[in-house]
């Protein structure tokens, strides 16, 4: 890990970026967005941020982006909140202008691997980065390995049916607003007041966030669980009621075994996009 690898995280509005060398990191470039721009706007955005980075011994460039990947090919497609994006060779792209290897994946997988090599994930054979805010999604490490499936869709726990919708709409920071018309940050500031109602709220969340962990472990029962997201500052409000149903799971011993930590990790797509290089086994 005594590469220099360049770790780029694309945002809604922002792309930041960094020279990730072993555990540290340079100072962070950061750059506003065209969000709204062309597909050229956009990748003149990203070469701008990565040319300040760029040096003779730049190993490699990892990349993570909000969106479904074609990882063999290095292709994004339908990036959320960048409508030009529909179909970007990003790959290709980029080592064409930087003749270095590059490695592009979603952002979930790019936390996972950031708490693998950077985190709480540190010394694990398998685990599961679990990102809950706006929605629901995941990163999952096998055998010490990423694993993203073929289409890059693995650990979309979000979509998978529950109740009458789907994990996403009852577990993630959008729960409040779902179901109870309330803003999360509404709940959240009354929860630190110790309102009644907005714990019993958290409550609840818990209650479906426990359920979700659940099925993650019938499908791969995991050594341990890492909480990324906005919604896991909340989690001293939904913490107990999450265990309480974890608790039920039908292999008791499975339960004690599962650890659950929340990320404490700064920057973690910034060095999880740089461990897509570390992962690849270059």
């Amino acid at each position: 890990m005594k590469e220099k690898i360049i770790g780029i995280d694309l945002g809604a509005t922002n792309i930041r970026g960094a020279v990730v060398q072993e555990n540290d990191l340079s100072q962070i470039t950061s750059q506003r967005i065209r969000s709204n721009g062309s597909e050229e706007d956009v990748l003149h955005d990203v070469f701008a941020l990565t040319d300040a980075l760029m040096h003779d011994d730049i190993t490699a460039i990892g990349i993570g982006v909000p969106s479904v990947v074609d990882v063999q090919e290095g292709i994004v497609y339908d990036v959320q909140y960048i409508p030009s994006w529909k179909e970007v060779h990003l790959k290709e792209i980029m080592e064409h202008r930087y003749h270095v290897p590059v490695f592009v994946n979603n952002d979930a997988n790019c936390f996972a691997l950031g708490e693998y090599y950077f985190g709480k994930g540190k010394g694990y054979d398998s685990m599961i980065g679990l990102t809950v805010g706006t929605g629901v999604g995941a990163g999952i490490i096998i055998h010490k390995k990423l694993y993203a499936g073929p289409n890059c869709g693995a650990g979309e726990f979000g979509m998978v049916d529950y109740l009458d919708k789907v994990y996403e709409y009852y577990c993630s920071g959008s729960f409040f607003e779902n179901v109870h018309k309330l803003s999360g940050e509404f709940v959240y500031t009354q929860a630190q007041q110790e309102d009644v109602q907005a714990l019993k709220l958290y409550e609840e969340l818990g209650t479906h966030l426990g359920n979700c962990i659940k099925m993650i472990m019938y499908t791969y029962d995991p050594q341990i669980i890492i909480l990324g997201g906005s919604v896991r500052h909340a989690y001293k409000y939904f913490e107990e009621a999450m265990w309480k149903r974890i608790k039920t799971f039908a292999f008791s011993k499975s339960a004690e075994r599962l650890s659950i930590e929340v990320s404490s990790l700064q920057n973690s797509g910034i060095l999880g996009a740089a461990a897509l290089y570390f992962d690849a086994g270059v």
